[in-house]
């Protein structure tokens, strides 16, 4: 075997096997979910009733898929901002100001990142609980009278009910991958910053945002992505869409319909939206968020 073909063996056997499994279990699943949803099925029935768009003629109609759609994108603004935010101001701190015990705020920071989804949601649950809660019995100090809100049981408090943990998780891993970006940045940069008598506030916004950016914003498509494809999870586990559909989003209201009333076609049809608008959602961002790449000599 020439050195040629050796070199081409080897690439393929480190490609072939990844298009195998992105095909098996990415490429299939949607084609999969595309194909259901132009049927009606229960799931469980060995028979197939071919419908057509009809699934998607009532997605337009369901009024409980637009609030869940507002719901999504109510969470993807909250987060991005409250996770971008915070995480940004976290980095800063531990890097550039000088803060002792900072690895163990790192740590620290971290710990929601390895802890379980199902046990964030079933935690924050019994932060929010109205007569055992941390928040109802922290706020009671300060009335007469025991306050008893039933913050995930009432449609004006339920959704933001649910931001404050979605981003309390997400935070440490952000915060890391920012981080590693601020270390990456020359120290000669900054002290000729400090030499040219800029302040700390002045550093960031001249010479750490721009070399950080494209960080930022991988940090920030992500967060998009996740949230419209996985936040379905503590909505389910705190609420399951309640009270009155006032929570549910698209991923939780597909898994509702699919494996709960079993209409698997329409759950199907769900799914198909939830892709589509990631989709646009991912391509609209990245040209908002297009801007000229800061590189270091």
């Amino acid at each position: 075997m020439s050195q040629k073909a050796k070199r081409r063996f080897f690439i393929a056997s480190f490609i072939i096997p990844t298009l195998a499994f992105f095909g098996v279990f990415t490429l299939y699943p949607i084609i999969r979910g595309i194909y259901i949803s132009l049927f009606d099925w229960s799931g469980s029935a060995k028979n197939m009733t071919y419908i057509g768009f009809d699934n998607f003629r009532e997605l337009l109609k369901d009024p409980i898929i637009w609030t869940a759609l507002k719901n999504d994108y109510f969470l993807v603004v909250g987060k991005v901002i409250g996770i971008i935010l915070l995480a940004t101001l976290f980095a800063v701190a531990v890097t550039r100001l000088n803060i002792k015990g900072s690895s163990f705020y790192r740590i620290i920071f971290f710990i929601p990142n390895i802890i379980s989804v199902v046990v964030i949601g079933v935690l924050w649950r019994y932060v929010y609980n109205p007569n055992l809660g941390f928040i109802n019995s922290f706020l009671s100090l300060f009335r007469d009278q025991p306050v008893q809100t039933p913050w995930l049981g009432q449609e004006s408090t339920a959704m933001w009910s649910l931001l404050w943990p979605s981003i309390w998780a997400g935070i440490g891993f952000y915060m890391i991958l920012l981080i590693a970006a601020i270390l990456s940045i020359p120290q000669e940069l900054y002290e000729a910053a400090d030499l040219d008598g800029a302040s700390q506030g002045r550093q960031f916004w001249s010479v750490t945002l721009p070399l950080i950016w494209e960080q930022m914003k991988v940090s920030i498509l992500h967060i998009v992505m996740t949230t419209l494809n996985g936040s379905f999870i503590i909505v389910w586990i705190m609420t399951e869409g309640g009270p009155d559909n006032a929570t549910q989003v698209m991923g939780s209201y597909l898994y509702q319909m699919g494996f709960r009333q079993f209409h698997m076609g329409y759950a199907a049809a769900i799914g198909v939206l939830i892709l589509i608008m990631s989709f646009l959602t991912t391509i609209v961002l990245g040209r908002l968020l297009r801007r000229e790449t800061v590189e270091l000599a």
